[in-house]
């Protein structure tokens, strides 16, 4: 009685279906037995044929009992080139430049290069690193984000393209920054620092809040009969317009002063500068650029009452605020 057990791993790098096999088998002699029994070895290779997969030709032991004639293991019958040693990953070809084409295949089997162009390498005219297929800007160093094409602010838009080519911008711009980010771009904003609303050039509306600090200012600024000095009852409204300032920084205001019709014109005139003057230098020392402001007097020449009644030439005498953008 003959008990056989066997366990194989077959490779096939045709079809990449390889599979474990196993095997089991009894040999059971009845009757009066001799000598043991023949065991066929066609090819004469010493492996027999139960476990030789290529029973008529002579192999190797480590190739399943098939030939592998150019020692680099892959047998012949799943080798594309069985007559060059080469690697398993190219079914036995060789590749003598590692750019995984086969040399058969490759037009340029001595210089890496790519499937694309058979084998041979991309060219690169301008050593940018980007191959001249891919590069827009073949004659002209670049870089990848702009397809080869040069990009001085680096912004991914080509220096062609960009209208805003010394600032690194967005390509939904053409390359044009959005410093507030919205969604309008610095050389259409009127307030680029400032995130606002295209319907409003880019600036932000002004909160009615904001509108109601300076209409009270037309009565809260208030200063020394007949001179221009600030009464400290005035640095409330004042104090709230420098925070409106530094919430607005786009924003400029001009400040005009004015005076009632008693007294000489020129006399009013020269207050109202005066006046104009003295609510600019607090501002301004309270940390407001005076880049941001501006002031005038306007005298008597714009009342917004009659002069000829007390009630009406108070509101005349008033300091006004205008908040705008160029």
């Amino acid at each position: 009685m003959y008990l056989s057990l066997e366990s194989q791993y077959r490779f096939d790098a045709n079809d990449n279906r390889d599979h474990l096999q196993h095997a089991a088998g009894l040999w059971v002699i009845m009757g009066k037995y001799d000598k043991e029994p023949k065991i066929t070895d066609s090819d004469k290779d010493g492996i027999p044929d139960t476990e030789d997969q290529c029973p008529n030709e002579v192999g190797l032991a480590n190739m399943f009992g098939c030939p592998d004639t150019d020692g680099d293991g892959v047998a012949n019958r799943s080798d594309k080139c069985p007559d060059q040693a080469g690697i398993s990953d190219l079914l036995g070809c060789p590749d003598r430049d590692g750019d995984g084409i086969a040399d058969h295949l490759d037009t340029c089997p001595d210089e890496a290069g790519v499937a694309a162009k058979l084998g041979c390498p991309e060219t690169d005219s301008d050593g940018d690193g980007v191959a001249d297929a891919a590069d827009k800007c073949p004659d002209q160093a670049g870089t990848l984000s702009a397809s080869g094409c040069p990009d001085g602010d680096a912004d991914g838009v080509a220096d062609a393209d960009d209208l805003c080519p010394k600032e690194a911008g967005l390509p939904a711009f053409k390359g044009c920054p959005d410093t507030d980010r919205d969604g309008v771009p610095d050389s259409e904003d009127r307030c680029p620092n400032s995130a606002g609303n295209a319907a409003n050039n880019g600036c932000p509306e002004i909160k009615a809040e904001v509108k109601a600090v300076f209409d009270r200012a037309l009565t809260d600024v208030q200063f020394e009969t007949g001179k221009s000095v600030l009464l400290t009852s005035s640095y409330v409204v004042l104090d709230e317009i420098v925070g409106i300032m530094n919430n607005y920084p786009d924003h400029k205001v001009s400040i005009a002063g004015h005076t009632d019709s008693i007294g000489e014109a020129p006399m009013n005139q020269t207050l109202s500068e005066a006046r104009a003057k003295a609510t600019y230098d607090y501002l301004v020392a309270k940390g407001v650029n005076p880049g941001r402001l501006s002031y005038k007097g306007l005298g008597e020449s714009k009342p917004v009452a009659d002069n000829r009644y007390a009630p009406g030439r108070a509101k005349n005498r008033r300091v006004e605020f205008e908040i705008y953008v160029q």
